[in-house]
């Protein structure tokens, strides 16, 4: 249940920490007195910690444009990998040592930023550049502690060799759940272990752009009630399930011992619903970056994908925190966006600078990410998604095994859920 990269947050249901543990522990950190960056004779070096090694030579080339101007800050670009990252962020923060300017998602925002770890931004902020949805996702009682980097939505991507094999139309705007479910049918050939698509249980990727397609929501607007258990959650995960008891899809031991992406990459599934940020890697696979290409999501009750961008945020209790302050709002600048968009790694959030990221895969239309969003919705956070993500891979697996009916184990995960939102209410 978790993708290659990890990079977003609804790719992963099970790996965030503990939320109880982790406010306890960050508590700790926000009443610490020490800081991660050093300075003798005016001159600053700042942190600035990241967990996508693809992205590391961009922020290095944003880090060097801040330092051509602020010639006595210099930046120190730090990367842990995903898998390590918050429990390595958890564990600095509490002694005090986390980098100046880090990378935040938004599942973990509310919580280290109730806990006093993140500092609010102050002076001057124009947000109107960016989406209005990840401007909101970084707020926190009125005030603003992250500015967006950048953002991502879900697609459609698919094998134009096995569409053309099978004589099938390549997917367009036009297509709805059943003109979906039709064309897996016909690209599925058992005789060559090829699949018409793959049923992933992913949050971001999956089921929650379902759920949104079939009318339904994850979290209810105030917070504090799960929708897991309304029919059109339960029509949003039976999409997939479906697919799976169907066989249209791998099973999910089958997904879960050779990832989606790799039998995609291999010509064995058609249809793979991926983010933007899979554009690096099918660019750099031999077959699909000839093979591949992507449109917008099919359709179902209503048009929605799911979307999601970071934010860098700043260690309150940094030792430089006014010029951590400052990089972090150049590295939500329009030129730090241009630099980051030309590497055609990640969206920019900043309004206007998408254009170099669609030219960098000009094989792929990565437009279609873009035709998104207007329809696009928020990824579910509350103050400890940690948990209810938790539950969601404990309770769905059993609903994508077929060892427990799909209502009964959405109404089950709405059960729990519920009682974890009323947790964070208190």
């Amino acid at each position: 249940m978790v993708t290659r990269s990890g990079r977003r947050a609804g790719t992963r249901l099970a790996t965030l920490a503990v939320g109880v543990a982790v406010a306890a522990t960050l508590l700790l950190g926000a009443c610490s007195s020490s800081g991660s960056s050093s300075g003798s004779g005016g001159k600053v070096t700042l942190s600035y910690g990241l967990w996508d090694k693809n992205q590391v030579p961009a922020m290095k080339r944003i880090a060097a444009a801040y330092h051509a101007t602020h010639r006595n800050v210099t930046v120190n670009v730090q990367l842990t990998p995903y898998d390590d990252y918050f429990t390595k962020l958890q564990t600095a923060a509490g002694g005090g040592e986390a980098p100046d300017v880090f990378w935040m998602n938004g599942p973990n925002f509310q919580l280290y930023a109730s806990n006093g770890v993140l500092a609010p931004l102050t002076g001057t902020l124009d947000t109107k550049p960016y989406p209005a949805s990840l401007v909101k996702l970084y707020q926190l009682d009125g005030k603003q502690y992250g500015l967006p980097k950048d953002f991502d939505t879900v697609g459609l991507w698919y094998d134009k060799k096995l569409f053309d094999a099978a004589h099938v139309k390549y997917p367009d705007a036009s297509w709805t759940w059943p003109t979906f479910v039709d064309a897996a049918r016909k690209l599925t050939v058992p005789a060559k272990g090829q699949y018409g698509t793959a049923a992933l249980l992913t949050g971001q990727e999956g089921m929650y752009n379902t759920i949104f397609q079939a009318g339904g929501y994850v979290v209810s607007p105030d917070g504090k009630h799960s929708g897991y258990g309304t029919p059109q959650a339960i029509q949003g995960l039976k999409f997939w399930t479906d697919l799976i008891q169907q066989k249209l899809s791998p099973g999910q031991q089958q997904m879960t011992d050779t990832a989606p992406y790799q039998m995609f990459e291999a010509g064995k599934i058609a249809m793979y619903w991926g983010g933007s940020w899979d554009a690096v890697e099918f660019g750099n696979n031999p077959l699909t970056k000839t093979q591949a290409d992507v449109t917008v999501l099919p359709q179902g009750a209503k048009r929605a994908t799911v979307i999601h961008g970071l934010a860098n945020v700043v260690f309150n209790r940094s030792k430089h925190k006014a010029q951590a302050i400052d990089f972090a709002k150049f590295l939500g600048s329009k030129q730090a966006a241009q630099i980051e968009g030309s590497t055609g790694t990640v969206i920019p959030a900043y309004a206007g600078t998408q254009q170099a990221w669609i030219k960098s895969h000009p094989q792929f239309h990565l437009q279609s990410f873009l035709d998104e969003l207007p329809y696009a919705q928020p990824l579910p956070v509350s103050a400890n998604t940690a948990a209810w993500n938790t539950l969601e891979a404990d309770i769905l697996t059993k609903a994508w095994t077929g060892s427990t009916p799909v209502d009964q184990a959405a109404n089950n995960q709405a059960q729990k859920m519920d009682g974890v939102l009323a947790k964070e209410g208190k």
